[in-house]
């Protein structure tokens, strides 16, 4: 069977036209995928096989799905470090790269996902009991081991709460580990908050400064109210042993990064992640490659330092 410029199948001499189909769950063999071997062996394109258990409606265009591995076994030995992603699949469709948003604890995965193209169209279509490929973890996860003693200051704006969330989580869950810890959230409108029951239990706790805020007023709403770059001058965090995490539209990025360096803060204790450039996630693609890194092998995360030694391609 030969293809033509198109890419369709078809057959030579008088045999039968062997058109391709789409992939199913059914299609996919158990074997070492990324989730069962980890990077030690194994087939890294092969998906492990989940289902959906619980979709949340967060916001009117996003939803984060709650899946468990059908191998018990590979969701019982399930780790990943916070800040790490996955590939989630649609048999048939595709798959799109996202950060991982579980909890340490929790005995699911969760991804949260912006209805935005193809796939994730699809992936908004899904119920509970569907069927979903995932390879994950991949990439590095930020170095929470090396900040224990600092201060922890996340900044995050719309979907980009979805790449900070387990590193939040991880935070609390080992918060005598380190010191103040202040998340800066902002939405373009109250509703369009994520986690918003995280968000309550964040503003119960004593131990952690929490400031949200919405591009413009609105009837009700009662906390900040401006763009994060100047809700983040407003709260003017000393820099003195603090890290600096932040994840959100590029140009929330471009002016909260101005606003960091007017604080006094340096590149190198200013983290970022830029996993929505990843294609294939194990650096065969080329395609997340910026100069001489790979997104997906060297990243996603990064210090702005590291950053700013490569090409502006970002």
């Amino acid at each position: 069977m030969a293809a033509d410029g198109n890419g369709n199948g078809h057959s030579h001499g008088d045999g039968e036209c062997q058109c391709k189909t789409r992939l199913t769950a059914a299609d996919v063999v158990t074997g070492a995928s990324t989730a069962r071997a980890g990077k030690q062996a194994g087939n890294p394109y092969l998906p492990e096989t989940a289902t959906v258990v619980e979709i949340i409606q967060e916001t009117p265009n996003i939803k984060t799905f709650r899946m468990r591995f059908d191998d018990p076994g590979v969701q019982a030995n399930f780790r990943f470090a916070p800040g790490q992603v996955g590939q989630l699949g649609i048999f048939g469709i595709g798959e799109s790269t996202f950060a991982i948003t579980s909890k340490p604890s929790d005995d699911f995965v969760q991804f949260s996902v912006m209805r935005a193209g193809e796939v994730t169209k699809a992936l908004h279509n899904l119920s509970v009991g569907d069927k979903v490929g995932i390879r994950a973890p991949m990439g590095n996860g930020f170095p929470v081991e090396q900040w224990k003693g600092k201060n922890i200051l996340f900044v995050m704006g719309g979907i980009g709460s979805a790449a900070l969330k387990a590193t939040i989580e991880y935070i609390l869950a080992n918060r005598a580990d380190y010191g103040k810890v202040s998340i800066l959230y902002g939405a373009t409108a109250p509703q369009n908050f994520t986690y918003q029951e995280d968000i309550k239990d964040w503003d119960a706790r004593d131990d952690v400064e929490l400031v949200l805020t919405i591009d413009k007023e609105c009837d009700g709403w009662q906390c900040e109210v401006g763009l994060v770059p100047a809700i983040l001058e407003k709260m003017n965090p000393d820099p003195a042993d603090t890290i600096a995490v932040l994840c959100g539209p590029p140009i929330m990025i471009k002016f909260s990064l101005m606003s960091f360096r007017k604080l006094g803060f340096s590149d190198e204790q200013t983290y970022t992640t830029l996993e929505k450039r990843m294609k294939c996630g194990i650096g065969i693609c080329g395609r997340c490659n910026v100069g001489p890194k790979y997104v997906c092998v060297d990243g996603p995360v990064f210090t702005m330092a590291e950053l700013g030694e490569l090409p502006n391609e970002l």
